[in-house]
C-alpha cells in the first residue's frame, strides 16, 4: 500500500483555504478551522483563509486569484458542493479546471462510505489543476474535511508518500505553457 518514506525530506506546500457558506463567519467556521489545524500541524503553510457566499462567479474569481499567485500551491474550499440550488462550489471549480483529478472524487466517496454509508452518495467532493495549482472542493463539514484530509490530502501532500505523491509532479503540472 501506501508509506511515508522517512530518508527524505519533507517538502512544505503553500496552500489556501475558501470556505464557502452563506451564513458563517470566521468565528462559526468549524470547517475552515479544522483544515487550518490539520494543514499547519503537517507542517504546510497556510497563506491565506477567506469565506465567500454560495455565488459561483465569486467562487471562480477567488479560485482563479489563487492560481495566479505563485505563492499558492494547493487550494482546498470547503462547503457548496452539496445538491441543493445554493450548492455551486463543485460548478465554480470545474469553471476554473484545466484537468479534473477524477479519482478524487471517487476517493472521498470510498472513505466516507466507511464513515457515513450510503449518505456519501449525497457529495460531489472533486479535485483538479489549473496554472499549476491543485484545487480541492470539499464538503462543509468538520467530519468531511477531516476525512479528506486525514485519509487523502495529508499523504498526497507529502513528498515522501510512496508510491507517489501529488507533490513531485509539481514541478511538471504547468509544462504545457512553457517555451520549448
Amino acid at each position: 500500500m501506501s508509506r511515508i518514506d522517512e530518508t527524505m525530506e519533507f517538502i512544505p506546500v503553500r496552500i489556501a483555504v475558501l470556505t464557502v457558506s452563506d451564513t458563517r463567519d470566521r468565528s462559526q467556521d468549524k470547517s475552515g478551522d479544522v483544515l487550518q489545524s490539520r494543514i499547519e500541524d503537517a507542517g504546510h503553510t497556510l497563506v491565506e483563509r477567506h469565506i465567500l457566499p454560495d455565488e459561483r462567479d465569486q467562487i471562480a474569481d477567488q479560485l482563479r486569484l489563487w492560481c495566479a499567485d505563485d505563492g499558492i500551491d494547493v487550494v482546498i474550499s470547503a462547503g457548496g458542493t452539496g445538491l441543493t440550488g445554493r450548492d455551486v462550489s463543485v460548478e465554480a471549480h470545474r469553471d476554473v479546471y484545466e484537468k479534473e483529478i477524477d479519482a478524487f472524487g471517487t476517493v472521498f466517496t470510498i472513505v466516507s462510505m466507511q464513515k457515513i454509508g450510503t449518505s456519501a452518495v449525497q457529495s460531489r467532493a472533486t479535485g483538479g489543476v489549473a496554472n499549476g495549482t491543485y484545487l480541492f472542493a470539499l464538503p462543509g463539514s468538520p467530519g468531511a474535511c477531516k476525512d479528506a484530509w486525514d485519509e487523502i490530502l495529508q499523504k498526497q501532500l507529502d513528498y515522501r508518500h510512496r508510491p507517489c505523491n501529488f507533490v513531485e509532479i509539481m514541478p511538471r503540472l504547468d509544462e504545457h505553457r512553457r517555451r520549448k
